[in-house]
């Protein structure tokens, strides 16, 4: 490769949902656009592997074919010892089931999808850092290529960050996590279980070391089964009792012992190793333009604070930032230009801050044991208000043409401040 196949007129920099979303609208939108990735696809990426209503219909809107892929109709919620069963809601505006699929399968699809489309992906590039001209403004990427590591530069007027939590273009032009937005944190292995088939997708608040009558820990464990003749078993916790000692895998240990040894969901069970990563919620990062940066997915935090979803947004994010990088490039060059870039962090609180505002305060009960035992206990006694809260968690609604659910969930959010 030589120096003029590096440069763009857009860089993207790592090929999850939210680069190949963002490399997908800016090649449709007919621009030159090269995604960097660090590994070579497929490779692993902790996730739960479920993909909610919202996210289907990001992959419906770009065209991405589904069919044979495992579809789910709802979830299946375990609370205060009692269990209910809950389809996903029937609306205009969204698919009325989910999917499941495998992150190392998904992205790899996601990043062919793009590349039909006309994008360049360029695997096994690790970004070292953002090059920046005289102005201090982002004009392209430093990196170092190949196993042998060979130093790079890429040369775009936009680059799109789409590297994850701990992105360094990011952090290298000072913007930092904020320190009170919520982190999650998402462990999970694969296990060898006849419950592969669940056409429900289990979620147990039980989260504790002791059962269903200790304190539940503020997060939620899973079980989505694969299709495939494995489940995809883990938990989501608020890393807030990340000071209290409790080992991941004796967490999820003693709580998987709560469940029937009929699931098979246990250690001795596992078919890989218990991998864990960070899940960065309520738009932890910003702006989410500065300098000729955009950043999306979970760069910018984008993660619902509700229930931990990741890939709708990414891929609802990389969409937007696409938008906006194409809307950028069209105006003249200079302040014209900036002032579209500039509106891109305005635009994402606009569509996500009231709802992650929401989002926050529910994690705080979250971390209240008595209220979410007592929430669990009496509220899955009524399965149309477990129905509700789905929605409102998993952010489904038609919104102001919807029913009197989503008008008053409607009022709630415009109420509510931006994060």
């Amino acid at each position: 490769m030589d120096d003029g196949d590096r440069r763009a007129d857009v860089l993207v920099v790592g090929a999850g949902p939210a680069g190949s979303s963002a490399a997908w609208h800016l090649a449709r939108a007919g621009l030159d656009v090269a995604v960097l990735e660090k590994a070579r696809l497929p490779r692993e990426k902790v996730c739960g592997d479920g993909l909610t209503p919202r996210g289907v219909k990001a992959l419906d809107d770009m065209g991405v074919d589904t069919t044979g892929w495992v579809r789910h109709k709802g979830l299946r919620v375990t609370g205060g010892g009692r269990v209910v069963e809950v389809d996903w809601p029937v609306l205009d505006r969204w698919p009325s089931y989910g999917l499941i699929r495998g992150r190392r399968d998904l992205d790899a699809r996601l990043a062919d999808h793009a590349v039909a489309a006309g994008a360049r992906l360029v695997q096994e590039v690790t970004v070292t850092g953002p090059l920046l001209d005289d102005a201090g403004r982002v004009a392209g990427v430093h990196a170092e290529e190949g196993p042998d590591r060979a130093p790079a530069t890429w040369h775009a007027p936009l680059v799109v960050s789409a590297e994850g939590l701990s992105g360094r273009l990011a952090k290298a032009l000072g913007l930092l996590r904020r320190e009170d937005r919520p982190l999650g944190v998402a462990v999970r292995r694969y296990v060898s279980s006849p419950r592969t088939d669940d056409e429900y997708l289990d979620i147990s608040f039980d989260l504790s070391t002791g059962g269903p009558s200790a304190d539940s820990m503020p997060g939620y464990g899973w079980a989505f089964g694969m299709g495939d003749g494995t489940s995809n078993v883990g938990f989501g916790l608020l890393d807030t009792r990340r000071g209290t000692g409790a080992e991941p895998r004796a967490v999820l240990r003693e709580w998987l012992a709560t469940l029937p040894a009929e699931w098979q969901l246990g250690e001795e069970h596992a078919v890989t190793p218990l991998r864990g990563a960070g899940l960065p919620m309520a738009l932890h990062r910003g702006p989410a333009y500065t300098r000729g940066l955009l950043l999306a997915g979970d760069a910018a935090g984008t993660v619902n604070p509700f229930n931990g979803e990741g890939i709708s947004y990414a891929l609802e994010t990389g969409r937007m930032a696409a938008e906006t990088a194409v809307a950028g490039l069209a105006a003249p060059e200079g302040l014209a230009r900036e002032a579209v870039l500039r509106r891109y962090p305005a635009r994402l609180r606009e569509e996500y801050g009231r709802h992650h505002r929401l989002g926050t305060g529910f994690l705080a009960l979250l971390a209240r044991p008595d209220l979410v035992r007592f929430a669990t206990a009496h509220g899955l006694k009524r399965p149309a208000l477990v129905a509700r809260a789905l929605r409102l968690m998993g952010n489904l609604s038609d919104g102001r043409d919807g029913d009197r659910f989503d008008r008053a969930v409607a009022v709630l959010t415009r109420l509510a401040p931006a994060v």
